[in-house]
């Protein structure tokens, strides 16, 4: 079982990770209000419970722990207002409280992972990263039967399509709404405002 003073130093650096995962690299990339107190609230009461268990019944916390991991991401991820690279900061979020609120583990291997978990999520997130590749869901004032006068479309509107979805097509208003996965000129692939 933690003492107050070091299950007090575990919540802080538990604070400290999440702080710099939502306000440092999550939020000046995309620029979501909404998910910052989201994954504040997740954090923080993942990481009181799996101490509050642990302290009440010794290892069987973690495992508890672990179980409300699955059962909150799984409810979560039925939502369709997440992005998928917003995932990522959904589920570091949550790591981050579980591993901080572990008993059996100490600081220093807790504030390594914590760190290796901020670098993996900074470095793939990356706006350099995969630069000139977007994804849109676009509709289309057209109904294409050909792939190749679909293809001409998408790369003329938005540049090298590598991959497209046909999800709807309406013959009646003439639409097709294809979610494309494209490549957009170099010259356009990292705009000035995105430095972080």
């Amino acid at each position: 079982m933690d003492t107050p003073s070091r299950l007090a130093a575990h919540l802080v650096l538990d604070l400290v990770a999440v702080c710099l995962l939502t306000f440092a690299i999550y939020y000046p990339r995309h620029r979501r209000r909404d998910l910052v107190p989201a994954c504040l609230a997740l954090n923080a009461g993942l990481f009181t419970v799996v101490a509050a268990l642990a302290a009440v019944s010794g290892k069987g916390g973690a495992v508890l722990g672990f179980g409300m991991f699955g059962v909150l991401s799984i409810v979560r991820l039925r939502s369709d207002a997440v992005q998928q690279e917003e995932v990522a900061y959904y589920f570091t979020t949550l790591v981050l409280g579980l591993v901080c609120a572990l008993p059996h583990l100490g600081f220093s291997l807790k504030a390594a992972l914590s760190a290796v978990l901020l670098l993996v999520v900074w470095a793939a997130d990356s706006p350099r990263l995969m630069a000139g590749s977007r994804r849109s869901v676009v509709t289309l004032d057209a109904v294409h039967g050909d792939p190749a006068a679909l293809r001409a479309d998408l790369a003329r509107r938005l540049g090298e399509p590598l991959r497209w979805t046909v999800m709807e097509v309406d013959y009646v208003r003439d639409l097709t709404v294809v979610d494309v996965r494209y490549r957009v000129p170099m010259r356009l692939a990292a705009p000035a405002w995105e430095s972080v």
